[in-house]
């Protein structure tokens, strides 16, 4: 059977990892393997006076003890970065310490229990200096720390005139990603040459660094990435582990396997920063939005430049004549930020949709109702037409799938026996991103196909859905099609995220089946469009060729004419307890548009995981942090809290057909984080319509509701 764009089919690889056959990063046994554990800084701010080696070297198996006192020196070339997360620091570089759970020093040993026992005890004396570590307390001091400010109009002046006026400020606390499978690395040197397994969601720009920071050629370095358990954006960078365990592989001269440890992921692997929001909103009194101000504060920090761009939903969300946005960061002595789902976006959208539903109560509109009189047709900023956008449809579709109708809309007006009763809404987007990637296609004369391309399966699908694509391409059986990934041997590909795979992979996959599909018709005169699951068979065997194969670079041009994003909404009934302020999330209605989709079934999970996950980030996830420390707090998967199955309701996601011809070959957007953005809103929306009660900082918990 020829399966259509868009059937659910199985995940091939559905098999390979419910039944163990799955080899991760870690599991990679290589001879004469040797153990990496990390030593990790005690203090936020500082420098190291002495590092005592002596007891861990005398201890049994320990082979190593690398510090910045014997750590060989890195390449990095005068005025550029040296291509890690954190842009600014490098493993071992000098004594000074940023911030508690620096990684300092890595003890090799023979086996994991020797070289955790070596570093257990490795002694370390510092000069202790002032710790920054309070967003709140430095607020005054942020500081831009790229162009992130954006503007339209005169945002202040129609604040100050219009007729009615939401100002308000929002936070959301750290949170961190928590993947399954922890970081971790297994690496071996021969000679110049270095093999690295890294359970990375970017293989070749960890390919580079490599090469880079130990001046070596590129083509010397191999890196895989078969499977990854989990991301969420945190192994989209080579962070401090991988540096150093490569680096204790070259020292021992034997391959190193180097696991980061569920704590010391919390210090030096990223997390979400904190975030402090102020929207302000300015409307006529039949709900036209005159003005749009989203700005405030994030943490960073001096040796990573990332940025929390949380106000990035008011650029293309709604329309009105000014628009003004700013992000800006104050440096801290506080691990490192990293992308997370959907960044900026998923912090961003709790504030700008926790506004616009605060805007409608004032008004006393409805809520749908305030979004589609403030319905952004083209571009906000830029006047740009969309290339497609059908968010009036998933407002429609899911508002009649949950029943949005049946809403009474004051507050603590609805109830279920003693139970307060809320519906909320919010609107989703995310921007439908693509960079170049290639691919190659080899056919064999009995008609099946190898397809590869160094993109990566973190569990979203990939290896399923370009089979899929590459099949309906050929027009030949989905099971005739294989596809190979995670390898730098392999063709280019970008990093996994950004919602990017399916787009930018699925492009080269598409043009290299086409070309193969059109250099086979041409061996026999034959139109490609006439050919057939039988074709080629036919006319391999006709030319006595045991194979064929055909390379395609996609290379996305320069849309200058359309702006593009995916579009959903976000409906969620919640039920709060009274006299306990416990909240619970009831059923979850979705609906998105994400242009043409690939597989029905794993773009359905893409959602669901991402809804699950802002439910988390609503009602469950913050990482504790101590200002006196400078220390996160719960570090582990028993006080770090995340939704289980018993606080996942009913969730009913809606694929809205969309057809885009102008974002790019195969008309897709990507779906991976769409699914997070506006959960948030949406339940504290929920809330307020139980209770009255607006909480404004995330997550919501029983004390805030009480």
């Amino acid at each position: 059977m020829i399966p259509k764009i868009g059937a659910p089919l199985d995940r091939v690889d559905g098999r390979l990892k419910v039944t163990g056959g799955a080899r991760y990063a870690a599991e990679n046994k290589l001879a004469n393997m040797a153990y990496g554990v990390l030593v990790m800084s005690s203090i936020p701010n500082g420098t190291i006076r002495t590092i005592d080696t002596t007891a861990a070297l005398k201890s049994p198996g320990v082979l190593a003890v690398i510090s910045h006192l014997n750590a060989p020196k890195l390449n990095v070339p005068a005025g550029q970065s040296n291509g890690t997360a954190e842009q600014h620091l490098l493993p071992f570089g000098d004594a000074t310490i940023h911030y508690l759970g620096q990684r300092i020093a890595v003890v090799v040993g023979d086996t994991l229990e020797h070289a955790t026992r070596g570093a257990e005890l490795v002694r370390v004396s510092y000069a202790k200096a002032e710790a920054r570590t309070d967003l709140t307390k430095h607020r005054d001091e942020a500081k831009d720390r790229q162009q992130n400010k954006f503007a339209k109009g005169d945002a202040d002046a129609a604040l100050a005139s219009a007729a009615v006026k939401i100002d308000e400020t929002y936070r959301t606390p750290y949170e961190h990603h928590n993947p399954l499978e922890a970081h971790s690395i297994t690496a071996a040197w021969e000679g110049d040459h270095l093999t690295l397994f890294d359970s990375s969601q970017n293989i070749f720009a960890v390919q580079r660094t490599m090469a880079q920071l130990f001046n070596i050629p590129k083509e010397n370095v191999h890196v895989t990435s078969q499977f990854v358990g989990g991301a969420f954006g945190s192994k989209g960078s080579s962070w401090p582990h991988v540096v150093i365990g490569v680096i204790a592989a070259r020292e021992v001269k034997r391959p190193v396997k180097l696991v980061v440890t569920r704590k010391q992921l919390f210090f030096g692997n990223g997390h979400r920063p904190e975030t402090e929001q102020r929207v302000a909103l300015g409307a006529t009194s039949d709900g036209k939005l005159v003005s749009m101000i989203h700005d405030g504060i994030g943490q960073g920090n001096a040796v990573c430049d990332y940025v929390e761009s949380f106000a990035r939903p008011t650029q293309m969300l709604y329309a009105s004549p000014n628009i003004r946005g700013a992000h800006r960061v104050v440096e801290l002595n506080v691990p490192s930020g990293t992308y997370m789902r959907a960044p900026g976006l998923t912090p961003g959208s709790f504030a700008l949709e926790s506004a616009i539903d605060e805007l409608a109560y004032a008004l006393k509109i409805d809520p749908i109702q305030l979004r589609l009189i403030n319905h952004a047709d083209a571009d906000p900023l830029s006047g740009k037409p969309w290339s497609s956008k059908s968010l009036k449809e998933c407002y429609g579709q899911a508002a009649e799938r949950f029943g949005w109708s049946k809403r009474n809309p004051e507050p603590r007006s609805m109830r279920d026996g003693r139970l307060l009763i809320g519906y909320g809404m919010a609107s989703a987007a995310y921007p439908a991103h693509r960079s170049p990637a290639s691919a190659r296609a080899v056919m064999k004369s009995d008609g099946t196909v190898v397809v590869s391309s160094g993109s990566h399966e973190m569990g979203m699908g990939t290896a399923t859905v370009m089979a899929q694509l590459a099949a309906e391409t050929l027009g030949i059986p989905a099971e005739r099609v294989s596809f190979k990934y995670g390898d730098t041997m392999l063709p280019n590909a970008p990093i996994s995220a950004g919602s990017m795979t399916a787009a930018s992979v699925g492009s080269a996959v598409y043009g290299v089946a086409d070309a193969l599909r059109k250099k086979v018709a041409a061996l026999d005169g034959m139109n490609p469009a006439a050919m057939n699951a039988d074709s080629y068979h036919v006319i391999l065997a006709k030319h006595y060729l045991d194979t064929i194969d055909a390379q395609f670079d996609a290379k996305p041009e320069q849309n200058e004419a359309h702006a593009s994003h995916a579009f959903g909404a976000q409906f969620a009934e919640v039920s709060v307890d009274p006299d306990l302020g416990l909240v619970r999330v009831r059923r979850m209605v979705s609906a998105f548009a994400a242009g043409r989709i690939l597989n029905a079934k794993t773009a359905r999970s893409q959602y669901l995981g991402g809804i699950v996950q802002g439910i988390g980030m609503a009602l469950l996830e913050q990482t504790h942090f101590d200002t006196r420390l400078g220390s996160f707090t719960n570090v582990n998967l028993g006080e770090y809290l995340l939704p289980v199955n018993a606080d996942i309701p009913n969730i009913d996601v809606i694929l809205v057909e969309e057809d885009d011809p102008h974002v790019n070959p195969i008309g897709v957007k990507g779906v991976g984080e769409i699914g997070i953005v506006g959960v948030g809103g949406a339940i504290a929306n929920a809330v307020y319509h139980a209770t009255g009660k607006r909480v404004r900082d995330l997550p919501i918990t029983i004390e805030k509701v009480m």
